[in-house]
């Protein structure tokens, strides 16, 4: 992807994690999802899985590429991107530069008169701001794709933003709002005069121990697409992963404060819970940029359309990392996703019942 539009380079780590490896499980079984049984290769195939990696007591269990991808090849992120947005985020709190009860406005005030203004930093971080956004990606004319269209124009992220209007009050309802997640961009390179790429390299790739480069797509005021244009390799993806699964801690640094782990990965407010509640679009819960699955609260994911995944289970001890071009997704709607997270589950019950 990062040859097809204009990118900046994350340069892989000076000290790389190389995970030990023991690659003894096989990937087999079926899971029920609504009363249908699905076969998890079949699955697998079904949603032209690319890449797939189990990585279980921070060991690889289970790796495997389709459809030409290697080891050392880049996948493009998708909204899984908006964790690692997250992170920095966090990352940057915890040093003090602001506090999250703060107004995005206070210091992006080009986004007055949008409907941003006055939103706080934490509704953005849940996907609480209120604003008017339709992220169908199967509708010709919704937001989401305006934007797309908008990006592949030359116009610039920022720009964007400042078009969109507020539907409801800040705070008091989940919906998924991928704007909300640039906005989180701007807003950190605007506090710590950096861009996006310079802080991702000094505060993931570096001390995550990245094998890869990679490469954040950029607009034409060279801002990155943080809300999904995040390219790396499917093992640097699962570091993430990882790092939230050790409570912030990977390759011998402390990154991230385990509060934030904590804050990041459970609903703070009975909007953002899981289950079918008249407070949210999604019956997936909702923390700082990660998915609370409906199915099991004691895990968390990142996900992107057509099927990216990092499904980390810290009661079990295992990562999953998903890879895939599933040109289905826009047909199949959200329910893709619950499908996944019953997929891993089984996954994971598999791993601890015969190891």
């Amino acid at each position: 992807m990062e040859t097809l539009y204009p990118s900046t380079k994350l340069s892989k780590s000076t000290n790389p994690l190389k995970l030990i490896e023991n690659k003894t499980y096989k990937l087999n079984g079926q899971f029920t999802f609504k009363n249908h049984t699905y076969d998890i290769n079949q699955y697998l195939e079904d949603t032209r899985t690319e890449g797939l990696l189990i990585i279980h007591r921070d060991t690889i269990i289970y790796e495997n590429y389709w459809n030409d991808l290697k080891q050392n090849e880049n996948h493009i992120s998708w909204s899984m991107a908006k964790s690692f947005m997250g992170t920095l985020i966090g990352i940057y709190f915890e040093k003090g530069l602001f506090k999250l009860d703060e107004t995005v406005t206070k210091y992006l005030p080009s986004l007055n008169g949008s409907g941003y203004e006055d939103v706080t930093i934490k509704n953005l971080l849940e996907m609480s701001s209120g604003v008017r956004f339709d992220e169908d990606y199967g509708a010709f004319n919704s937001d989401i794709n305006r934007f797309g269209r908008a990006f592949a124009l030359g116009s610039s992220l920022e720009a964007f933003a400042k078009t969109l209007t507020k539907e409801k009050e800040q705070g008091q309802f989940n919906h998924y709002v991928s704007i909300d997640t640039q906005v989180l961009g701007l807003l950190l390179s605007e506090i710590t005069g950096k861009s996006i790429t310079e802080l991702t390299q000094e505060h993931i790739w570096e001390p995550l121990g990245m094998e890869h480069d990679g490469y954040w797509l950029v607009d034409n005021e060279n801002m990155e697409v943080v809300l999904g244009g995040l390219n790396a390799s499917l093992r640097d993806f699962a570091k993430l992963g990882l790092l939230y699964k050790n409570y912030g801690k990977l390759n011998n640094h402390h990154v991230i404060d385990s509060n934030w782990v904590a804050d990041a990965t459970t609903p703070s407010a009975p909007h953002l819970m899981p289950g079918e509640i008249p407070f949210s679009s999604n019956i997936h819960g909702y923390g700082y940029q990660w998915w609370i699955p409906q199915n099991n609260t004691t895990c968390f994911a990142m996900g992107g359309i057509y099927n990216q995944y990092v499904y980390v289970d810290p009661v079990h001890d295992v990562v999953i990392t998903k890879l895939s071009a599933n040109h289905k997704f826009k047909k199949e709607g959200t329910i893709t996703k619950d499908i996944h997270f019953v997929m891993f589950d089984e996954i994971i019950k598999n791993i601890v019942n015969n190891r």
